[in-house]
């Protein structure tokens, strides 16, 4: 019996899906599980790399499909890539899949549930949809790529029926679980587990002993980070505004490390403005996480106030791994907005509000009580409540349920214990 999950993206790319789903994959695959990863040759931000087609990593047998090779930058090229990914996963799906297997797919590219599903059912195997985003929902709230509305209710009602065919549908928040609710799908076929972070690979740790911090200069700095993907969810523009309002203040520097269209804009403008206290790092590898969290004394992250409910930033996890007092710009109802008020972790504003954004920084700037007291908050939030343990729990109880209700003569897990790797 093998667990098969299906994603564009998986070790050893960086992205934040590929993260996820490649150490819960190892996780599964350490409790003694087979385990396979069925993605494409492809790296998040690197169109020239090219990864083997059948790779062996930590006892995960891994199958990378063809596809197109355009990348992210441009909308055309990125469609492509989704549709020769759609064209070349159904044959290796084919062969991989036996019947009684668990197959998790997640939503990277889109609507990828309305090709496993069938494959799944034919197969004879178990479906369970890990949904990291509300698609076409999400496009037709950024409006990219712009889908007419008969187009965009076909595709939900049928993105809806595989979700229905799912024997589960785990979802990333409670606004997310909600707004499935809504659709027609029942409560007994959705389970919410959040995403996590690597708190053992992103400990705490004081900012002057970060090697990124010391090499850029910042020791004497009040530094502001964004880390991650700042795309097209995202809000590059109040990012700007506040650095540009902050412009005089030269103990204040903005360190954006990652990738992205916002990421992409965010630098133009600031090379158009001759803008010097924005800094701009590409993503991180995984062993220099804590050093590169650490550079900074307070995080930002955002999330357009649209798409509250069809996905939840990642960056959460890791800024709170960090210890470190984070700023969401955003919906003030928000998902994040709320955890972090009730727990204490930082502030946050609406969207286009630079000036509050500067106002807080400059207070923080000068408050290194409060910057501690909200960074531990985040940790302690954290590991009470999103910890990367309790996530694999999680996700090893949902596969015991789904082995105790449709297979109670085989043992889908071969220990009750185990939970956690």
């Amino acid at each position: 019996m093998t667990i098969v999950f299906v994603n564009r993206f998986c070790y050893p790319d960086h992205s934040a899906t590929s993260q996820i789903v490649s150490d819960l994959a190892a996780s599964l695959a350490a409790s003694g599980l087979s385990v396979v990863l069925v993605a494409s040759r492809l790296s998040y931000d690197n169109t020239s790399a090219q990864l083997p087609a059948r790779e062996q990593w930590n006892g995960i047998n891994i199958h990378r499909v063809w596809t197109s090779r355009f990348g992210r930058a441009h909308l055309l090229g990125r469609l492509l890539d989704y549709m020769t990914f759609y064209l070349s996963l159904p044959w290796t799906l084919w062969r991989i899949l036996r019947r009684g297997d668990v197959v998790i797919a997640k939503t990277d590219p889109p609507l990828i549930s309305l090709l496993v599903a069938p494959i799944a059912w034919l197969r004879g195997a178990v479906l369970v949809n890990w949904l990291q985003d509300v698609f076409p929902e999400l496009a037709v709230a950024m409006g990219e790529p712009k889908i007419p509305r008969l187009l965009t209710r076909i595709l939900q009602t049928l993105r809806n029926k595989s979700l229905r065919l799912a024997a589960m549908n785990v979802v990333i928040g409670e606004r997310m679980s909600e707004y499935f609710h809504t659709q027609g799908i029942s409560a007994k076929h959705l389970r919410v587990i959040p995403n996590w972070a690597h708190e053992a690979d992103i400990s705490p740790m004081p900012s002057s002993q970060s090697q990124l911090r010391q090499s850029l200069k910042l020791t004497d700095k009040f530094v502001v980070g964004y880390s991650g993907n700042l795309g097209r969810a995202h809000d590059p523009e109040t990012i700007f505004d506040a650095a540009w309002q902050l412009r005089d203040a030269s103990h204040i520097i903005f360190l954006i490390t990652g990738g992205g269209h916002g990421y992409e804009q965010l630098r133009l403008r600031a090379s158009r403005a001759g803008l010097l206290t924005i800094l701009f790092q590409p993503y991180q590898p995984i062993e220099k996480l804590s050093d590169s969290m650490a550079a900074a004394d307070l995080h930002l992250l955002s999330l357009r106030p649209e798409l509250e409910g069809h996905i939840v930033p990642s960056k959460f996890y890791g800024i709170a791994a960090a210890a470190r007092p984070m700023a969401f710009i955003g919906d003030e109802d928000g998902e994040l907005a709320r955890l972090i008020a009730a727990h204490g972790c930082g502030f946050s504003i609406e969207q286009g509000r630079a000036d509050l954004l500067a106002s807080r920084i400059l207070e923080l700037a000068n408050d290194v009580d409060s910057c501690q007291r909200y960074g531990l908050a985040a940790r302690q939030l954290l590991m009470d409540k999103f910890s990367r343990a309790q996530a694999h729990k999680q996700w090893h109880d949902l596969l015991q349920d789904l082995n105790d209700n449709k297979f109670s003569d085989k043992k889908l897990l071969h220990q009750s214990k185990g939970h956690e790797t």
